[in-house]
């Protein structure tokens, strides 16, 4: 039946391909990167940045952002099931916990685990773009973004209206999802609800997610506006072999709920954010399923922030200000009761000079209450040799604290390490871009090394996983990339964007004699990302995607996703999609074997 259902459906999109306005380009270099104070457009950001559009996230073979994400060079994906259920993200060979998650810069770390940082409460439908900065990002967000960071864009609209999609597939999966945008007068909101669920592709791997996210956003005159969020998401799934291969039965459900209010004042050449913002993660574990007296854990967490961001203009260039305090809190029928205070400031400055140049430098202080106070300097220069060729190089200083997983935990197979202490790096890049008419290339090399690394190790396979600070990791990497967005044309077959991007990274571990790794040895080594969206007709987009990823000391493997859309844009749409084409064997994290080949189709509904 799956051999022949899927050619059907491709067949019939491309039998009724006609006219359709080509909305797939979007230009670059009018994109303002989000971050919380000084915000430049990408086409002079002095740093490696990807940024994944709307159409990009629209025409993906995926079910979820962090499947998306995979396609991102530079971003190691590592997925325990289909769609995302449970997947950890790295960038730059880092760790799941050295990347800090942000939905419209409100930062989302979990202080329980870095497990649970992709429990976005925002339905892939509402997403507007998403912004990937690689390399150090201390000094820019604070905090956890130490290898880089990912911050995940919503917008409000001026424009009612409501778009429906629902799919079904493989391994007994369905979802639907509703977007609508409702302004009322000055005020923007926004409405966004999905449900996704499947059986599983093996044993003990079924899932359920839903989400709700609700923003809104007012402006009171030319000085103040509001913005406030509400977002909650339920997420209950089958964990087999997820966290030990031990113990095939394990089974998890968690809540993740995240509520903001921000208020902005702007005069002149002044600009001042204040925002707070509440994220409260509720995660019950189960070693044996359907037996919770054999180990059973309860972990509720809760984080309060306030945060005030500010910029001025000055003929000496662009200030930027910041304050912060946070407090987060956890009771753990594990862990135990534990609470930390955590408080930072910022200041940078960027100046555009003569011949081309411009600097941007600055510095994040952190109070920690276990640590006290500790620095984190930056810097990066950019030179615009010409209207189409920039070069640029940074430096910067990067940090994370331990979570209350790291510290505390205590299980069978795992035992935290109360001792523990931050783990800092040192880093560097150099790299330069070619920006021309739709075509954008780059080529970057850095440099990570990293001082009293957080690494679960033990001596030997009877003993527990227990983190250690080690003293020393090295970290050595080079990424190209070329994408090129061609122009619209009435040709019946044509190619609309096509990347193309290689990463290469040495991971040198300064290893202890006698010890096992778990983490820092299967870190990204070799990835190949390739795409291209062809136009058929006006009506009809095919998307073909593929991967090679290689780790240290796992096999390496090649992925070939498709999907097919049919009036994509107009007021009913269909699509279809195909991940694993190749129908390789593969793993991406610990035991977990992932899915052969499978299908997944649907509809779209776009009413205004």
């Amino acid at each position: 039946m799956k051999k022949l259902f899927f050619p059907a459906i491709f067949s019939l999109v491309i039998f009724q391909a006609n006219a359709q306005n080509d909305s797939t380009t979007q230009n670059l270099d009018e994109i303002i990167i989000q971050e919380n104070r000084i915000q430049t457009p990408f086409s002079k950001q002095s740093r490696n940045i990807s940024v994944v559009t709307k159409p990009q996230l629209e025409t993906t073979p995926a079910r979820s952002l962090q499947e998306v994400l995979a396609f991102v060079p530079g971003v190691d994906v590592r997925q325990r099931g289909i769609t995302g259920v449970q997947a950890d993200i790295g960038i730059r060979g880092g760790s799941f916990n050295q990347t800090l998650m942000l939905l419209n810069g409100i930062k989302l770390t979990d202080p329980q685990s870095g497990h649970h940082m992709m429990n976005i409460p925002v339905p892939m439908i509402n997403i507007d773009r998403v912004e990937v900065l690689k390399g150090p990002g201390s000094r820019i967000f604070g905090q956890n973004a130490y290898a880089g960071a990912v911050n995940v864009i919503t917008e409000l609209s001026d424009r009612r209206s409501l778009r429906v999609q629902g799919y079904g597939g493989d391994f007994g999966m369905k979802g639907i999802n509703f977007a609508g945008s409702l302004p009322a007068g000055s005020l923007k909101q926004n409405l966004a609800v999905s449900y996704d669920e499947s059986n599983g592709h093996w044993y003990n791997s079924d899932y359920k997610v839903s989400n709700i996210f609700y923003e809104n956003g007012i402006a009171i005159n030319e000085k103040h506006s509001l913005r406030g969020m509400i977002a909650y998401t339920d997420r209950s799934f089958g964990a087999n072999g997820f966290y030990t291969s031990a113990f095939p039965d394990q089974w998890e459900s968690i809540q993740t709920t995240v509520g903001a209010l921000s208020h902005t004042f702007t005069q002149d050449r002044f600009k001042l954010n204040t925002r707070a913002y509440w994220r409260k993660n509720e995660d019950e574990y189960r070693l044996r399923r359907n037996e919770p007296e054999f180990y059973q854990n309860f972990h509720t967490s809760n984080t309060y922030a306030l945060e005030t961001n500010g910029t001025y203009q000055s003929k000496l260039g662009t200030t930027g200000f910041g304050l912060e305090a946070r407090e987060e809190k956890i009771e753990s029928t594990n862990l135990g009761n534990h609470d930390r205070t955590l408080a930072g400031v910022f200041l940078e400055h960027l100046v555009n000079l003569k011949g081309g140049f411009d600097v941007r430098a600055g510095i994040y202080s952190n109070y920690y209450n276990d640590y006290g106070w500790k620095h984190f300097p930056g810097m990066e220069v950019g030179f615009q040799a010409t209207e189409k060729l920039r070069f640029y190089t940074g430096i910067g200083k990067s940090f994370r604290i331990p979570t209350y997983t790291d510290l505390y935990y205590q299980g069978p197979t795992n035992v935290g390490n109360p001792e523990l202490k931050p783990e800092q790096a040192q880093n560097f890049e150099i790299g330069a871009k070619w920006n021309q008419s739709g075509l954008f290339a780059e080529l970057v090399y850095f440099n990570r090394n990293t001082d009293d690394l957080i690494e679960w190790a033990r001596p030997d396979e009877e003993t527990p996983w227990q983190p250690q600070n080690f003293n020393e990791v090295k970290f050595n990497g080079i990424e190209a990339s070329l994408a090129y967005r061609f122009a619209n044309t009435p040709a019946s077959v044509r190619i609309k964007e096509f990347q193309i991007s290689y990463n290469y990274i040495d991971a040198n571990l300064v290893n202890q004699p006698g010890t096992e790794t778990r983490y820092a040895l299967t870190a990204l080594k070799n990835q190949v990302i390739g795409g291209a969206l062809l136009g058929i007709g006006q009506k009809l987009e095919w998307n073909t995607k593929m991967r090679y990823v290689e780790r240290v000391s796992q096999d390496p493997y090649f992925l070939l996703d498709m999907r097919i859309d049919y009036n994509r844009m107009g007021k009913v749409g269909f699509f279809a999609e195909a991940s694993n084409i190749t129908n390789t064997d593969y793993i991406e994290s610990g035991t977990v074997q992932m899915p052969h080949r499978w299908f997944r189709a649907g509809f779209m509904l776009n009413l205004e």
